[in-house]
Order: C-alpha cells, then structure tokens, then sequence
C-alpha cells in the first residue's frame, strides 16, 4: 500500500532524546517498509528513515537553533517587522499541508497521523482514509470539541483502556505500540535496585515509588524528564528524597542509555494515577526481562500478565509486598511477553491490518 506517515515534528525521528510519539512512528515506519509497503515520512528535519522522507520544516521544533529559538520578540524598524522566535503552528500546519496536498492529489492509499487532533480537519477534504493514532490526547478535555466534530473518522487506541478517553469515536482497532526488541537485550541476572523511568509529573507517580522504594528497602534509580510546569512538584516532592544512596536521580536519559538500567533492575515501579494509554517504558522493561510493579490504571493491566510478568496494586504497601515477591517472576516470561505482543513487527502487522480495512476498494481493471 501507499502510506503517508504524518509523524510529530518535535523531534527527529529516529529520537536521540525523549519522543516517544516520534519512536513509535519510527519503529512503525521502519516496520511497514520491512513488510514491503511504499511509505512516505512526512518529518522535521534531521529525520533517518528507509522510508521517503519528505522533510517539511529546517529543524525540529526541540532542536531548532537556541539563537532563534531564544530570540526574544521585538519590533524591527529596518524591516518595519515585528521579529522573534519560530511560530511552532505556523510550522505544523505547514507540515501538515504539505502532506495533504500530495494526498488530495491522490498520492497515498492512507493517511496516518500521530499528530493528536491537529490533521483531523483534512479529514473529509482528501480523497484517501486518514487514521489517527491518539496518543492519550483525549486527555485534555479542551480537545474534545474537534475530537467530536470529526468522531466518524477512523481512530485507533494504543489500548483498551484508552478508549474510556472518549468512548464515542469511531475505534477501528486497537493496536497496541511496538518496539525494536534488539534495542533492549535480554538479561536474567538481576541486581536489587528498584526502576522508575518517565516523566517526573504528578500523573506519574514519582513520590509514590519513592514511597515504595523506602517501605520495600530497596534502592530507586530514577531517570526522566522534569517538565517546566512541574519544576515546584519537582522541588518540593522530589529533590528533598534524593541523596545518591537509597534515590538517585540520574537524569533525562536516551532509550539507548536507559536500557543498561532496564537489564539489571530488579523491578520497574509504575505507580501511575491516570489513564495513561500505553506507557513505553512498560514494554521496554519487559523486553529486558524486568519484571512490572504497577497501579491498576489505563493500559497497564493490560499489559501486564497477572504474577507472570508483574503485579498490579492498589497501594504502597501492595506494591512494597510485590517487591518482595519480584524474584518469583520469570525474567524469560517478561521477554516472551514482549517478543508476542509488543514488537514493532507485531504492531506494523496490526496497523496493516487497518488499513486494508479502511483503504477505498480500487475498481477493478477493464478486461
């Protein structure tokens, strides 16, 4: 089939950083060119791909020069300008434009935007299905009025669990995400440190494995991204806990960098406390044989199997008696589980299978 893939522009793909919408387009991409599908990339640049790559901005919007980046705003009287920094929706509708035109031309069998809702007003104005993977966007309530106007389009949810989100869309599938297994190699020897890797946000629980960690008595080692917004949770829930000793911070890491840590932790906490669609780190941990102590919340328990590869709680105590048990799990049946169900294989497969659904039939050739 003919694809277009609308990737986010935060980021480069493949992500050298932080970008997990942009490592699934990634490992998707890469995955329906293995199974022989012609695929266009529409991406920031800097973007690697065996794909087509259509670049439609200079730089991704993350790693766009500082110098303009920084530039404050300010009036030119040379120009008569009024000058500052790159207007991020300036350049994503641009990207997405350059898309749907050479769809509206009849280019492409099907539209795939991971672009939260910012391509659905196309939908209806280009000759060709487009499909939108959410994301979690149907989180932010103040989306929900586009989210309604385009609910008979095609969607598909990470999980399904996601769909609570907003139920009333049209769901053609659920499709869970994927990854490159040979990124996280497999290790059954464990060491006794305890996991938590992500965002360092309320949503995520970081105090919480703290918490955990200190009822088990088990060193944490913790590794995400402290967003601006969260920068006092940080500050004040966080930074007074860390010592180096029992928690230790050690930064916003690659997915390159994180898998050393995946291999040798004796678990990965996930003590959420939202409908988080999918969470790649679950995944991540699991292809490397690490076993889950998670909240029953969003996709988790459907990521997990049940006292095989993890545990589900409902608590901090839970979760500290889990730990003790966490030598009773398989780190083969963690690989296994991956290996099944969560390989960029298996999800290319599944996004496949969508689109042969959606794609309006060719008319037959004359005779």
């Amino acid at each position: 089939m003919r694809i277009a893939m609308l990737a986010p522009i935060n980021w480069p793909l493949p992500p050298t950083g932080y970008g997990p919408w942009e490592q699934v387009a990634y490992n998707l991409t890469e995955e329906l060119v293995t199974l022989g599908h012609d695929v266009t990339l529409f991406a920031a640049g800097g973007t690697q791909s065996r794909a087509k790559v259509v670049e439609t901005c200079p730089h991704a919007l993350c790693t766009w020069p500082e110098p303009e980046r920084s530039r404050k705003q300010h009036y030119d009287p040379t120009t008569g300008l009024l000058e500052g920094p790159p207007d991020a929706r300036v350049w994503e509708q641009r990207h997405i434009a350059a898309c749907m035109e050479r769809a509206a031309a009849g280019e492409f069998d099907v539209v795939h935007s991971h672009l939260h809702v910012h391509a659905l007003v196309y939908g209806r104005l280009i000759g060709c299905p487009l499909v939108s993977t959410l994301h979690g966007a149907a989180w932010v309530r103040a989306t929900h009025p586009i989210f309604q106007a385009y609910r008979d389009l095609p969607f598909v949810s990470l999980s399904d669990a996601e769909r609570q989100l907003l139920p009333e869309l049209n769901y053609v599938a659920t499709v869970h995400n994927g990854i490159r297994l040979e990124d996280f190699p497999f290790e059954s020897e464990k060491d006794d440190y305890l996991l938590f890797a992500g965002r360092l946000s309320p949503e995520k629980g970081p105090e919480t494995a703290i918490a955990i960690a200190r009822r088990a008595g088990r060193r944490l080692v913790m590794a995400g991204l402290i967003e601006g917004q969260y920068q006092d949770f940080f500050d004040t829930e966080i930074k007074p806990h860390i010592d180096g000793k029992q928690v230790e911070y050690v930064g916003l890491l690659s997915q390159a960098e994180l898998a050393p840590l995946y291999r040798k932790a004796a678990a990965l906490l996930f003590p959420i406390r939202w409908c988080e669609p999918f969470g790649l780190v679950a995944v991540e941990a699991q292809a490397s044989g690490t076993p889950l102590i998670a909240t029953r919340f969003g996709a988790l328990p459907e990521i997990i199997v049940e006292g095989e590869t993890g545990f589900v709680v409902d608590s901090v105590e839970q979760a500290a008696q889990a730990v003790g048990k966490v030598e009773t799990i398989s780190p083969a049946a963690c690989r296994a589980n991956a290996e099944k169900r969560f390989s960029a294989t298996a999800m290319a497969q599944g996004y496949a299978a969508v689109y042969e659904s959606i794609a309006t039939p060719k008319p037959p050739l004359p005779s």
